[in-house]
């Protein structure tokens, strides 16, 4: 169970920093890192109501710290308190209608934040590596249905996806900079549509989909026509700490990577109905299909992701099909809602069971 990865990571001198700790795959990635036995930090905002960390009470669980990362002076304190010996950077404003109300604040949060946080990191010598997670939306879709490559030109059609090229653009330009100053290893990674228990964000389908199975309301779908690459967050996050490990060896050849499910992306209708077979009764709930809104406008019809990179480079290959991570992601919510079992639990069961798989 991940004995390389663990190895690299448990003989750092420092603890591993993660922004966006209370988000969905920041309570997800912690709960991994913990397994293996790392020191964890984490830096946030207070947590949003109904998310996973407070589902799982995970307020005080590691060492944590809740302020905005556009705060230096407060992040400053915090690299020079704890000296970290990598970071995972995830702290983003990550909601394409979001950023749609709040362009500005999107923008401040994801590129001048994710500056703040390499600003730091470039101060701090204890750090080895720093994994930024940015997306598949940072590509120039012309919607032509071919997967994307790492080399791809890259260019954001809302507020959210152009954000996210603001921030591979600093991202670039850390990277000359650690390289002159001899500095630590600087990481993008990019990865589709990620699901798994416990996610409840706002305006995204399948939490769309299991609010509305709970509450017996019809749900309202986005572009049941568009496909996207989805992928169980165990899959990207365990992608991440290859990335982390490989680079901090010396040993990753790239400094970008896509992290996707195999094979072309299911339609949003198509992933519903896996759901609707998952759940069984008690999914006949009113689904409203619309491409009548500005989202349908500008979201991209098609996207997919090559990830032929990772797998050379990194030894990386996803654990789950595309079916299987809606089906586990249905599964881990009728075990919470119907059955009452505890979200941690299922949690500490589905990486268990993820990492033993071949």
């Amino acid at each position: 169970m991940f004995h390389l990865e663990r190895d690299v990571l448990t003989n750092l001198k420092g603890p591993i920093l993660i922004t966006g700790h209370t988000g969905f795959k920041g309570t997800w990635l912690t709960l991994i890192l913990e397994e293996m036995g790392c020191e964890i930090v984490g830096v946030s905002l207070e947590p949003e109501r109904n998310s996973l960390f407070e589902l799982g009470r995970r307020r005080g669980e590691v060492r944590e710290h809740f302020l905005d990362i556009s705060n230096s002076e407060g992040l400053n304190q915090i690299f020079d308190q704890y000296k970290p010996s990598a970071v995972i950077h995830f702290a983003a404003q990550a909601l394409v209608l979001e950023s749609y109300k709040s362009p500005s604040t999107t923008f401040k949060t994801n590129v001048m934040g994710t500056v703040n946080v390499l600003d730091q990191a470039l101060k701090t010598q204890s750090i080895k590596c720093v994994v930024v997670a940015t997306t598949d939306k940072v590509y120039e879709n012309e919607n032509l249905g071919v997967p994307f490559v790492e080399s791809d030109p890259l260019k954001g059609k809302d507020p959210y996806s152009a954000s996210k090229v603001g921030t591979e653009s600093a991202i670039s330009a850390w990277q000359q900079i650690s390289k002159l100053q001899d500095g630590p290893k600087i990481v993008s990674v990019r990865s589709g549509n990620v699901v798994g228990g416990g996610d409840l964000s706002r305006d995204r389908l399948l939490p769309d989909f299991i609010r509305g199975v709970i509450s017996k309301k019809p749900i309202q779908i986005r572009n049941p026509e568009s496909t996207r690459p989805w992928q169980h967050v165990l899959d990207p996050l365990n992608g991440y700490i290859k990335a982390m490990t490989s680079s901090i060896k010396g040993e990753a050849k790239s400094e970008t990577y896509n992290f996707g499910p195999n094979g072309l992306g299911l339609t949003v209708g198509e992933v519903v109905q896996i759901a609707k077979d998952c759940w069984g009764d008690g999914a006949e709930i009113e689904i409203i299909p619309t491409d009548v809104s500005n989202a349908s406008i500008l979201e991209s019809k098609y996207l997919s992701l090559n990830c032929e990179l990772a797998k050379s480079d990194l030894a990386w290959e996803p654990k789950y099909s595309q079916s299987e991570s809606i089906e586990s992601t249905v599964k881990w919510w009728k075990a919470h809602s119907l059955h009452g079992e505890n979200p941690i639990a299922l949690m500490r069961n589905e990486i268990k069971s993820f990492y033993e798989r071949a």
